[in-house]
């Protein structure tokens, strides 16, 4: 139940949201409270407790810049300070139907994003339009058959201008790899440094903290930071750049980027 329930509401977003859900008793399958372990075979009526109501929310008038798009999939420009989706109206989630055009598939739905971005980061992110291509698209992104490519400006002078970062996060194993691009010296932060990132792993704040255990946290970090060096005011310097994948459904080989922000260009011109 878990697995297929994806996508299929519109008030339940990702596939832990859907656990939740859940486990609060608020799917029923034929009328009986699903479990995760619910076996889905077609043709059942599947209920969600409150979706009426859901359902009739208003969507979030905020303009988003569409990077790509087709029926099954778009992919979106995200600012910086504002959440992807979550109990605010003020959400990412909230505003893809205003800047997403619906699907004509028989299986369209509420566009819905497939992965997260932190608040504070910027770039790109995937929206599912079809009940179909959101679970496709989360299980790709749990089998690491999407590839993506960050940006980020950390702080002080790398002894390694490429390497792995390898700890656990959460009790689960975490893998990151880096590559220092440009660096330019600074009376402040003694270096700053333009690093691209690929997360192998999809751990919550995965790049924020092993830079940081790094011991070279990411420019304006406000979580993660070394004493005395937190920059306010000019936001996270962290940028999702990258995605790249072959479409689930049409088999095509795609590279979704996303250009710098100004404000990484202000610093490595």
């Amino acid at each position: 139940m878990q697995d297929y329930g994806v996508g299929i509401f519109d008030s339940t977003y990702t596939k832990s949201a859907l656990k939740k859900a859940i486990k609060k008793g608020l799917i029923k399958v034929n009328g009986e409270r699903a479990s995760t372990a619910t076996m889905i075979s077609g043709g059942e009526k599947i209920t969600l407790q409150g979706t009426e109501s859901n359902q009739a929310h208003k969507s979030f008038i905020y303009r988003l810049k569409v990077l790509f798009e087709d029926e099954y999939l778009a992919v979106v420009h995200k600012p910086a300070g504002i959440l992807v989706n979550g109990n605010t109206f003020k959400t990412i989630a909230n505003a893809l139907p205003s800047n997403i055009k619906p699907s004509p598939l028989k299986d369209a739905c509420r566009p819905q994003p497939v992965h997260r971005l932190d608040y504070a980061t910027t770039g790109v992110l995937m929206v599912g339009k079809t009940s179909s291509s959101i679970r496709t698209l989360n299980r790709l992104f749990e089998q690491k058959s999407i590839r993506k490519e960050y940006f980020a400006v950390t702080i002080g002078q790398m002894r390694e201008m490429s390497g792995e970062i390898s700890s656990m996060i959460n009790d689960k194993p975490a893998l990151s790899e880096y590559k220092v691009l440009k660096t330019v010296t600074s009376e402040r932060f003694e270096q700053l440094n333009l690093v691209t990132l690929n997360p192998k792993t999809g751990r919550r704040h995965q790049l924020r903290k092993h830079l940081n255990e790094l011991g070279h946290p990411i420019l304006g970090d406000r979580d993660y930071y070394l004493e005395g060096l937190l920059l306010k005011g000019k936001g996270m310097y962290l940028h999702a750049a990258r995605l790249e994948f072959i479409h689930p459904f049409t088999g095509k080989s795609l590279i979704i980027e996303d250009d710098l922000p100004k404000k990484f260009k202000n610093i490595f011109p």
